[in-house]
């Protein structure tokens, strides 16, 4: 006997599931660790600034409040992964998988990120 592909007995499924879950889980840390680095090129622009009289810097560094502001939201990206991997597999075994997952966040998260790059890049080009 042959199971219908949507069963929910299925474990391509639920690997699939904890893929995206995983997907997820590098994502956050992913920014994580890009905040760090974020968060530090003050730093280094301060040691190069101090080495060559002719470079000057804003007074304000701008380096440093992205940084955790990436930081918290690869924090915030592993903690929503995992309410939504909960939920996921909770309608999963329900089957009502399509009917209560959309991608919002994904999006949500895509344009925040977009911002910050944009906001970034406008930082840079006015410090060069």
């Amino acid at each position: 006997m042959i199971e219908p592909a949507d069963s929910r007995g299925d474990p391509r499924i639920y690997l699939a599931a904890e893929r995206t879950f995983l997907a997820w889980l590098r994502t956050g840390i992913a920014l994580m660790g890009f905040g760090f680095v974020v968060a530090r090129f003050g730093l280094f622009l301060r040691e190069i600034a101090a080495s060559h009289a002719s470079i000057k810097l804003p007074p304000a560094s701008f380096s440093l409040p992205v940084g955790i502001l990436l930081i918290v939201l690869g924090i915030l990206v592993n903690v929503i992964a995992a309410i939504r991997h909960r939920n996921f597999i909770r309608a999963i075994d329900c089957g009502q998988f399509r009917q209560v997952f959309g991608s919002n966040f994904a999006m949500c998260l895509a344009g925040f990120l977009a911002l910050t790059g944009l906001a970034v890049a406008i930082y840079l080009a006015i410090l060069l």
